[in-house]
């Protein structure tokens, strides 16, 4: 298994992109973050998708932080050159992967958002878990707190769960991964 280590220049092409600096030590809890679940789950994984799609995932805040940073993040990455399966995961980390009602909801282009690789829903894990460690809503004095009540929290906090839908999806997605880790 080898070890990947986020890179100095991905987090400068977050600068030189415009990503605001809270959002670039988001990005890089979440990259850190997927990166030891992945390392947890001993599986054969693509780690520098995980560390660069999860670092990467929300460069359109670099011009907005409404619900289309997705999609004009995946937009941005393009341009820059980056590999389809990181610009992938920035459109699809939106709620963690939505269907077509959800994308007609929210005034996004309908297509294909769902999480397809194990990779992507670590990605998408970890990015809900640094949300839950890092935003002082939940009281947690260590990080692996969030993983341990992920699902009380997520149907308390409407914040984290979002709605019906999106519940049940990042639940399926900690249920597989807490499974995984325990192997």
């Amino acid at each position: 298994m080898a070890e990947y280590t986020i890179q100095k220049t991905d987090i400068d092409l977050l600068h030189n992109a415009g990503v605001p600096e809270d959002d670039i030590a988001h990005s890089v809890k979440v990259a850190e973050k997927a990166l030891e679940i992945a390392y947890r789950t001993n599986k054969d994984l693509d780690f520098e998708f995980i560390g660069r799609g999860a670092l990467f995932h929300d460069l359109g805040k670099a011009k907005t932080h409404a619900i289309e940073h997705g999609k004009i993040g995946a937009e941005m990455g393009k341009s820059l050159g980056l590999p389809d399966r990181i610009t992938d995961v920035m459109e699809k980390h939106i709620r963690g992967g939505l269907s077509s009602e959800e994308a007609i909801e929210l005034n996004l282009p309908v297509k294909d958002y769902a999480l397809h690789s194990l990779e992507e829903r670590i990605i998408i894990y970890a990015d809900r878990l640094v949300d839950i460690i890092t935003e002082d809503i939940v009281s947690i004095t260590e990080e692996i707190e969030a993983e341990q009540q992920f699902e009380e929290i997520l149907r308390t906090h409407q914040k984290y769960g979002k709605n019906d839908t999106t519940l049940a999806r990042y639940l399926d997605y900690h249920r597989e991964i807490q499974n995984l880790m325990q192997d």
